[in-house]
């Protein structure tokens, strides 16, 4: 049986990642990439130049589509949407900074920040929810590239709900994995069980 591999990709950068400090964007911010965001696109995309690819999937949201993009343009790929791949809806807090929502909304913002899979994000998603939409998608995108690998560009919250589930670790603790801007994440099929293989590399980004 031939092996199952997703290179598993967070979005470039934005100019409200950039922000200092960054700014929550959720699902219904639609932000392009900043012009440092294209460049980790670009870099990002040379590196898996190199890897012959099934396919090239992306969150709709457009920082995502527009990393997806050059790495789908590199192989000849159209670029297939995925819709539940859609970051976290952050609710009421979406355009604000973690130090605004702290000051804001004290007792909101120690409830996340204690039981984010419980009480998540005000008026939007917990991550449990995030967790149950994103998974079987993942899952499936993973168990069908068995002719060679494929490409998930997604985003923060998104790789983190999904990642802990594969690393064992509680979705209350989802937010200790780091997802950088166009870090890669290898995760292989083995034996039918997802092993990830590799997290959050960026040496591509160093120089």
């Amino acid at each position: 049986m031939s092996e199952r591999v997703m290179y598993l990709v967070r979005h470039g950068a934005t100019a409200n990642n950039l922000a200092s400090p960054p700014v929550l964007q959720g699902c219904n911010i639609d932000a392009p990439l900043s012009p440092a965001g294209y460049q980790q696109a670009e870099t990002v995309a040379e590196l898996l130049s190199h890897r012959r690819l099934t396919a090239v999937y992306s969150s709709p949201l457009q920082r995502a589509k527009q990393t997806a993009q050059a790495i789908a343009q590199r192989h000849g790929h159209s670029l297939i949407v995925m819709p539940d791949l859609r970051e976290a809806n952050v609710g009421r807090w979406e355009g604000r900074s973690w130090v605004d929502i702290a000051q804001e909304e004290p007792d909101a913002y120690q409830n996340f920040q204690r039981a984010p899979d419980i009480y998540g994000y005000a008026g939007g998603e917990n991550l449990i929810e995030v967790r149950d939409r994103v998974l079987p998608v993942m899952l499936r995108l993973l168990r069908e590239s068995h002719s060679a690998p494929c490409v998930v560009v997604a985003h923060n919250v998104v790789n983190r709900a999904f990642l802990a589930h594969l690393l064992k670790i509680p979705i209350a603790d989802a937010r200790s994995i780091a997802q950088s801007n166009c870090g890669v994440n290898i995760i292989r099929l083995q034996r039918d069980e997802p092993i990830v293989e590799t997290l959050n590399s960026t040496f591509h980004l160093s120089g």
